[in-house]
């Protein structure tokens, strides 16, 4: 893997870093001071660092890649997203309209400190009764719209929620740990625009339950589109972290259950392990 930006805990306080060949930078300031700067003057910031990167590794705990960034997804932006949408819901013709428009999906997915990292525990709804996770490429996008790079993620989905009514989308998609991101961000500039290919396993008492895998070559709309459907009227002083879709979908026989781990795995973008827990309560 090329170098990698990490959001590190050392103490009382948490550090972004820089790893490269197993040696460790730590970098000045944030992750939203980065995004705030030119893509070029980013890039250079962090080509010294990497030069620099011969430390130890400055902390052991491993932050959610995010500081003030909040985190956007998009929808139906692959075949098999939209199949499983239909399946769920019963709705086909909306999902295939928003398939074909021009205009994209896109929805607000979490606050910067809902994000869970790498190794800590995602979240299935206690009222829910069809759970999935959704492996995507997450696109970290400066404060201009630019494609500063790339992290893993998981956009926790109930689709049983969901398919009621395309209008509880709010609730089968934003809840407590609903979103992770991880293990680290990879520069755009380091591995290019992709593809990306993206794997998916789920464990339960340690087999795999389910597993798939997916390439962003699938893609029906193209990153930078995604990017610039989402600045079209909003501003992200500090950055924001686009998920873009998944193409992996496990079918209606298939729901998580509490005590499962969920692996995303890229072998650009690293891998990302989560445990699944239960969330909220059942009304009496």
């Amino acid at each position: 893997m090329p170098y990698s930006i990490h959001h590190l805990r050392t103490g009382d306080t948490s550090c972004w870093a820089l790893c490269q060949d197993g040696g460790w930078a730590v970098l000045d300031g944030s992750l939203a001071d980065l995004l705030a700067l030119p893509l070029d003057q980013a890039r250079a910031v962090l080509e010294a660092a990497a030069r620099d990167a011969h430390r130890d590794r400055p902390g052991e705990q491993v932050l959610a890649p995010v500081d003030r960034q909040e985190v956007w997804a998009a929808g139906v932006t692959y075949l098999r997203s939209r199949d499983g949408r239909k399946e769920e819901s019963g709705h086909g013709s909306l999902y295939d309209q928003v398939y074909d428009s021009d205009r994209p999906e896109l929805f607000f997915k979490s606050s910067p400190w809902r994000v869970v990292a790498d190794r800590d525990a995602v979240g299935i709804r206690a009222d829910s009764g069809w759970d999935v996770p959704e492996a995507e490429v997450g696109l970290v996008l400066n404060a201009a719209g630019e494609v500063f790079g790339y992290t893993l993620g998981n956009d926790m989905s109930s689709r049983s929620i969901e398919g009621e009514n395309p209008l509880y989308l709010p609730q089968a998609k934003i809840y407590d740990r609903s979103c992770a991101l991880g293990p680290a961000i990879v520069p755009s500039w380091a591995v290019g625009q992709g593809p990306f290919e993206i794997g998916l396993r789920v464990l339960r008492a340690g087999r795999a339950a389910y597993a798939a895998t997916t390439s962003t070559a699938a893609m029906a709309r193209g990153f930078e589109d995604l990017a610039g459907w989402l600045f079209r009227a909003l501003s992200f002083p500090a950055g924001v972290i686009l998920l873009t879709g998944t193409g992996v979908v496990p079918g209606a026989g298939f729901t998580l259950r509490p005590g499962d781990t969920i692996e995303i795995t890229s072998a650009a973008l690293g891998t990302l392990t989560n445990p699944v827990v239960a969330i909220g309560d059942v009304p009496a």
